[in-house]
Parts: structure tokens; sequence; C-alpha cells
């Protein structure tokens, strides 16, 4: 059986008056992604500050390798890496300069501290870059980097808040890919995303949290098919005409979700109800079939309405 490597129990964190998170319990297991969902304000990066012991907890409890964050958080650290959602680079140092500089945090020092450096900047095609200034890093070099720094103590679990925001889709596979080789090794992974596609790709289970509440939590492919489905039907249908759909959906026992001028269909046939519809005389070009996916889950689970 795999290990249990964090396990949290009943973990509640007030900030004043405001309860960021209310009572949540998860277990990882070693060698596992572990993703966190949810619209800002869900009590995401509370969690993973928590975690790796930047934010003490109101209550409830967090064990990570079998020791308490709270007693032990300066042994965790060290058997822990964190890329954290900023940048928080050295802008005066090159690239190799910042790696050098953050491994003595880790008593890596002289030669095995420069091997180990040029290894991760190999990793995650970086070598050419490590005698350049941070500054002359684009977005997705300096994220790669972040990550390299996450790796100079060979962690046993890598925390990752929101690892790729901003990225264009090249630099965000690549940053995918070399997260997937980390997990095939054995490397716990333990992320928050507001990319969908990225839970998808990297996470073996997810949590989707709102207001600091656990909603669901299990496999995504699972969690979609038991929440939404196997398909999704969407009619773009402006004002009156979405009022009447509206209505003959619901004596069509089709369960279904509005959002502007979009219907979100949720049917046990997506191909039959296509059919229907276009009985009904709703134009085929206002029309779209395809499979449900984690953003669908999400928003079903969070709501469609804007978070400020």
């Amino acid at each position: 059986m795999q290990q249990t490597v964090i396990s949290a129990r009943n973990i509640v964190k007030h900030y004043g008056e405001r309860l960021a998170v209310d009572g949540i319990s998860f277990d990882v297991s070693e060698g596992e992604c572990y993703g966190l969902l949810g619209p800002n304000g869900a009590g995401k990066t509370t969690v993973l500050r928590a975690l790796y012991g930047y934010t003490p907890l109101t209550s409830g409890s967090i064990s990570v390798l079998g020791m308490d964050i709270e007693v032990d958080h300066r042994r965790i650290k060290h058997l822990m890496g964190v890329v954290p959602q900023e940048d928080n680079l050295d802008p005066e140092l090159t690239v190799l300069e910042n790696l050098l500089v953050y491994a003595r945090y880790f008593d890596l020092t002289g030669t095995e501290a420069r091997r180990k450096a040029e290894e991760l900047l190999d990793f995650l095609h970086l070598a050419d870059r490590k005698a350049n200034k941070i500054r002359q890093l684009s977005a997705g070099m300096k994220r790669r980097l972040i990550l390299a720094r996450a790796l100079l103590n060979q962690p046993r679990i890598v925390v990752l808040d929101e690892p790729t925001t901003g990225l264009d889709p090249q630099a965000r596979h690549m940053i995918w890919q070399r997260l997937r080789q980390l997990k095939h090794t054995g490397t716990t992974l333990f992320l928050t995303t507001h990319y969908m596609e990225e839970a998808s790709q990297l996470c073996d289970r997810v949590a989707v949290l709102d207001l600091g509440r656990m909603l669901a939590e299990g496999e995504p492919a699972a969690l979609v098919r038991e929440r939404v489905g196997e398909e999704v039907v969407e009619i773009r249908a402006p004002g009156a005409t979405a009022e009447g759909l509206l209505q003959e959906l619901a004596l069509l026992g089709i369960p279904s979700e509005r959002a502007g001028d979009t219907l979100y269909l949720f049917p046990a046939d997506g191909r039959e109800t296509v059919r229907r519809l276009m009985e009904r005389h709703v134009e085929q070009s206002r029309l779209l079939l395809r499979p449900a996916t984690v953003e669908d889950l999400f928003l079903k689970l969070t709501g469609r309405g804007l978070r400020e």
C-alpha cells in the first residue's frame, strides 16, 4: 500500500472575522498528484501556506511525512520544495547564482551545489540561460527556474501554487511534462490551479473548494461522470428564446443551467437531445455537443457567477 505523506484533519483558519478554511480534511499518498480547485477566495492558497508552515492554523492538524507541521515545520521544509505563485527570484543575480544562493539553505555548497543546479537547469531546458540575469528571462523561463529552485533539495513533496499562471501553451505543456516526470520518480505533488486542463493533465485526485469548504473530492474523470455526466450540450439562446427552451427542457426532464446567452444541458443521451432540439427548430449552428470536462464539474459545483 502507498504511504500517506500528508494528512489534514478538520483544519480551520480565521483571518480576524473572516473564515478562510472551514474544517476540511484530506490525505495524500506518496507519488500522488493532488490538486485543489476553487474560485478566488475559496481557501486554496491558505491551505498551501499552512501545509509548508507559513500560515498557522486556527484549529485542526496537518501531518507531513508523519511529523506535525506545528512542531516540526523546520524539518518538514527540508523535505519539501515550494513553487510560490509570485515571482520571488533575485533580479540582481544570474540564473545559476539564484540556484547556488538558495542551495545554501539546504547546506549544499561548492561542487555539489553547482552539479545539482546544472542538472536541474538541464532538466528544465535552461542550461543555455545560466549566465543570464533574471530580467532577460521570459515568464515561462522564470517559472521553470522557480521549479528548478524548488527541486534543489531533492524534496519528497513539491507544493505548487498556480504553477503555470500567465504562461503561453508551449511553456505550460513543458512544465506539465517535467511535473509528470517527477511524479513517475515517486515525488508527491500538491498543487492549486485555475486551469482545469492542468488538473486533468496532472492530478490523480482533486478537491473542489468553495468558501473554505470541500464540495467534492476524487479522481477527476470519475467526479465528472458522477456530478456532470458524459456529455454536455451548449445552446446559444438569447433572451426570450432561452426562457422558452428552459420550459421545454424541464418538461423533457433534461437538467440545464443558464449563463448569459448560453444554456448548458446535461443529458443522458447527447445525440438524442440534439435531435429533439432540432425538431423544435433550434438551428444546428447554435448547438454544440461535446464531452463533459473538469471545467463543467468546477462550474456546476461553484457556480458561473464572476468572483472578485
